[in-house]
């Protein structure tokens, strides 16, 4: 796969895994784990990413004695998943396209 499209949809897929509650490295590779592999280093680069892109926010808070980053999605990070969602509408058109050509060879 393109390196850049699955940097993009990595975005989102993370984007996603905080949608509904905030959340930390590990559960966020836990919550992904049944569709997809993500390694820690590839996670904390994404994280980075959208906290420098503004659509996430990072807090630190003491668990079981230590302390742990939980990440928070933002109106951007929200609205960046919706616009996902339009892409994809088109990218689904093109991937159409490209099959019915293939059967038609």
């Amino acid at each position: 796969m393109d390196v850049q499209l699955k940097r993009g949809l990595l975005d989102v897929c993370v984007l996603a895994a905080i949608k509904n509650e905030d959340s930390y490295g590990y559960k966020i590779i836990k919550d992904v784990k049944p569709y997809f592999e993500l390694s820690e280093s590839t996670l904390y680069t994404i994280l980075k990413r959208l906290e420098t892109a503004n659509m996430l926010t990072v807090c630190t808070a003491e668990h079981g004695g230590r302390l742990r980053k939980y990440y928070h999605i933002t109106k951007a990070g929200l609205g960046r998943i919706e616009d996902f969602k339009d892409e994809w509408r088109e990218v689904m058109l093109m991937y159409q396209f490209i099959i019915k050509e293939s059967a038609e060879v």
